[in-house]
């Protein structure tokens, strides 16, 4: 169950990041926003494929690693002034409550 609602709340991410990459500056359509897609696009193929695997650990590992490079695209965007205070804390809320589901989806594996 746990599964699905993570699934859920990465598509939910998902939705508030493409609106708020729509507005990054022309120039790094190709460079940032294309990094940070590629890693959320990542982020989501990690946590299907934990969900269908037998054996998770490294996917799961891999999913983690993921969430923590999403963190930091998330925050170097805010150092660089193309997102706002309010829609960091909003992204950056959502990434740390997905970190902590994948993290405790590690800790259930590990039983």
């Amino acid at each position: 169950m746990e599964e699905l609602k993570i699934l859920q709340k990465v598509f939910d991410m998902m939705d508030y990041a493409y609106k708020a990459l729509a507005q990054y500056p022309k120039g790094e359509k190709f460079a940032l926003v294309a990094d940070i897609k590629r890693c959320m696009d990542s982020i989501l193929e990690r946590v299907i494929e934990a969900d269908k695997k037998y054996y998770k650990k490294t996917t799961l590992q891999e999913l983690d690693v993921g969430v923590a490079k999403l963190k930091a695209y998330i925050r170097l965007s805010y150092n660089l002034g193309f997102l706002p205070i309010k829609k960091y804390d909003i992204w950056s809320g959502m990434v740390v409550e997905i970190g902590k589901m994948v993290g405790g989806w590690i800790k259930s594996t590990n039983k």
